[in-house]
């Protein structure tokens, strides 16, 4: 990114995470945000996302690529590997998660959690680049999430029934973050990077427990990996939002 000037913007919820570091990718203006903070001082559940959404609608964004660390639940997802979620299931709680207060009620379609548009420009730019395109691992294009609470990691236990009910990755910060961006009209993309193997997830009883500085590890080995793909996915990315995003939201939110 060209120029990433650091701005901050008021909120009726509140500070956002970290400053907004607004450039370019070719000729593009982006956005950025560190959903956890600069120095990953938030915690999963309190991070402020509708600071985090509002903030960003604001300054005009109109598609997020949420990018996200995961562990797997399936023995053919491995650490290094990236999903594009286009399913979720949510398993937080006392989490702020709407914008929408009385009188001005409104009942948003989540039956489709993410965009339906950009998982098919992420595959196109993915399968352009080929083996190029994302080298630690496979790429997968479908996947359902399941979000957890946090900061703790799974119980074996709870591991093996999530991985049982057909969920492909876990992760702690894809709801409500998925849903605001419903919410307020924007388009997001769900992208998982998986970091580890959920403990029992694949129903070895001696398999090590998940550690933060395992999964740390694999997110910076593959730091530079994810700004070259999403830098490329920005590149084909168009301004006109031709999903239904942007009608799909709430009728009483106005951040723009």
């Amino acid at each position: 990114m060209d120029r990433a000037d650091p701005v901050t913007v008021e909120t009726p919820y509140g500070a956002h995470s970290a400053p907004i570091r607004l450039g370019t990718v070719a000729g593009r203006r982006v956005a950025f945000l560190a959903r956890h903070g600069e120095r990953h001082e938030h915690a999963p559940h309190e991070v402020p996302y509708r600071a985090n959404l509002w903030a960003l609608a604001c300054l005009g964004v109109k598609q997020v690529i949420g990018f996200c660390a995961s562990g797997s639940l399936r023995s053919d997802i491995a650490p290094g590997d990236l999903v594009a979620l286009d399913q979720l299931v949510d398993r937080t709680s006392g989490r702020a998660d709407t914008f929408v207060s009385s009188p001005d009620v409104d009942h948003v379609s989540f039956a489709d959690p993410y965009c339906q548009r950009l998982p098919s420009v992420i595959a196109a730019v993915v399968q352009r680049l080929g083996s190029s395109g994302w080298p630690p691992g496979k790429f997968h294009s479908t996947g359902t999430v399941v979000v957890v609470q946090g900061p703790r990691f799974s119980t074996r236990a709870e591991s093996r029934m999530y991985a049982a009910s057909g969920f492909d990755v876990i992760n702690m910060t894809q709801y409500p973050e998925a849903y605001l961006a419903r919410e307020i009209g924007m388009c997001y993309a769900g992208l998982a990077l998986v970091t580890d193997r959920d403990a029992g997830a694949v129903g070895d009883p001696s398999a090590e427990a998940v550690t933060a500085k395992a999964a740390f590890e694999v997110m910076e080995a593959n730091v530079e990996h994810a700004r070259k793909l999403i830098g490329s996915i920005i590149r084909e990315l168009t301004d006109a939002q031709t999903c239904s995003c942007a009608h799909s939201g709430a009728r009483s939110v106005h951040p723009r």
